[in-house]
């Protein structure tokens, strides 16, 4: 025979974990607008493609609103770490872009220079302070971000970046 207690106990933590159970929701995104994965893709083959014309190999990494890999392309030739350092600089984008309005990595890495408390960022997970990153935007929100990883120089990374944002803009929605 199950006490009073025991099944009050039983009833408060099925409860909890009802209530617990909801699906994640993205750390930003408020709408129903998101990256496709055809024009991630394409986002993607264009910005390693223009790190490729000047012999940096690369690795470029999509991640939506949430921060979550879309999608990551390991350049030909590009090091291990570049998978990492891209998508880390395209979920830094994602995740703090909407807080402090950026759109490019680089411009608030350049903001961080002033700041005395910049260095505590770093030591949030997946956080990385270089340039290498942009900002897809649907109607003004941020809903996705392309990280590139690999080049001699971050602000090298973001050029490629912007380049396969350029390739697929017109046809975002």
């Amino acid at each position: 025979m199950i006490s009073t207690s025991m099944r009050l106990r039983v009833a408060v933590m099925f409860a909890g974990a009802v209530l617990t159970a909801q699906p994640a929701a993205a750390q930003v995104q408020k709408s129903g607008n998101f990256l496709s994965l055809e024009l991630a893709m394409e986002a993607a083959a264009a910005a390693a493609q223009a790190c490729e014309a000047n012999d940096w190999p690369v690795s470029v990494s999509v991640v939506d609103a949430a921060g979550n890999v879309k999608l990551q392309a390991k350049g030909d030739h590009s090091t291990i770490h570049t998978k990492d350092s891209s998508f880390r600089k395209a979920y830094t984008l994602v995740t703090m872009g909407p807080l402090f309005d950026f759109d490019r990595l680089g411009v608030w890495v350049e903001k961080l220079k002033t700041n005395p408390y910049a260095s505590t960022y770093a030591t949030l997970p997946n956080m990385f302070l270089l340039p290498g990153a942009v900002a897809v935007r649907i109607k003004g929100e941020i809903v996705a971000a392309i990280g590139v990883g690999g080049a001699p120089g971050g602000e090298k990374d973001e050029a490629c970046a912007a380049a396969g944002l350029a390739k697929i803009q017109s046809r975002l929605p």
